[in-house]
């Protein structure tokens, strides 16, 4: 490896729905982070990795800053502001306005301290004039003296590489941690129950998603068939391969259980239908996927029933 070569880790900061998971999936040139219009989509920490010739960009992807309103909403706080003493770099995105919220301020706040290199990333700039992103530009500079500031519109791809100079500037000399070929730490299993949630989260009314969590109950190959590891190198497809899972949608309400199935079971077989496809591109042969709808009242203010899906408060210093 040689002397030049760059590597370290990057970390995505900012309030819900600002675009994180939607910049990190063009960075890494995958999609890996669901994403949807929904707060609170993004839900645990996700790290993904990006390796090239001259460096590796080790992304954690973090749930939205909010006010919390529940024992899940500070575990993903947590799991946030976390990151900001672990890494290299970090990306504060931000929407397009020159109105700075008590949660941008806040978040500001611990950066100011991090002593960390921190990149402001102005998102969404495909709807905003060139004049008025210089004047939300200068009000960001009159909270925080930032290391570079960039423009993108994440969900349209457009700056892409401009992000990319800026970390890699920043990313101190050394051998990368990861071989070239990973691209997550998330196991198939985490990535199969955060596509059916993904689906849920787009599909269903908004009242019902904050609550809804998915459990992969068991996830079998059949036997005697071959199975392409994941990701499939060569991109190809198993058409001999069936994997089966049995996966349940987690709900708080007796009421919501019912707008997941849907008249007749619609809803359930509509949101099987859209995640069956994304799963089989991810573990590269066909699947056999079944739904199954329980509810766990509360679950998102009961400790221990956040830990078994997953989120554990006690896992973070902060």
């Amino acid at each position: 490896m040689e002397n030049n070569f760059r590597t370290g880790f990057v970390t995505f900061i900012g309030r819900p729905n600002v675009g994180k998971s939607t910049l990190m999936n063009h960075l890494i040139g995958q999609k890996i982070a669901i994403t949807s219009n929904k707060p609170q989509t993004t839900r645990n920490r996700i790290m993904t990795v990006y390796t090239d010739d001259e460096c590796q960009m080790i992304f954690l992807d973090t749930p939205g800053i909010n006010d919390t309103k529940n024992k899940l909403g500070d575990y993903m706080s947590k799991a946030a502001k976390s990151t900001i003493d672990e890494v290299d770099v970090v990306l504060l995105l931000v929407e397009p306005s020159t109105y700075i919220g008590e949660i941008e301020k806040s978040i500001i706040e611990d950066l100011k301290k991090c002593k960390k290199p921190v990149i402001l990333v102005i998102n969404k700039i495909d709807t905003v004039s060139e004049d008025d992103l210089s004047k939300f530009e200068d009000a960001y500079k009159k909270e925080m003296d930032f290391d570079k500031i960039v423009h993108v519109a994440a969900l349209k791809g457009k700056n892409i590489e401009s992000v990319m100079d800026a970390i890699k500037e920043f990313l101190p000399f050394g051998p990368p941690f990861y071989d070239e070929d990973t691209i997550t730490d998330q196991p198939e299993r985490q990535i199969t129950a955060e596509i059916i949630r993904e689906k849920a989260l787009r599909l269903l009314q908004d009242e019902v998603p904050h609550g809804i969590a998915v459990t992969i109950e068991t996830m079998r190959m059949r036997e005697k068939k071959k199975r392409h590891y994941h990701p499939p190198k060569d991109g190809s497809y198993d058409p001999e391969g069936i994997m089966d899972i049995n996966a349940t949608i987690i709900c708080e309400k007796d009421s919501h259980k019912g707008i997941v199935i849907g008249k007749g079971g619609s809803m359930l077989k509509k949101i099987g239908s859209t995640a069956r496809t994304d799963i089989e591109e991810l573990l590269g042969c066909q699947v056999n996927l079944q739904l199954w709808v329980k509810v766990r009242k509360d679950w998102r203010d009961d400790k221990t029933q956040l830990k078994s899906f997953g989120y554990d408060v006690n896992s973070f210093k902060k």
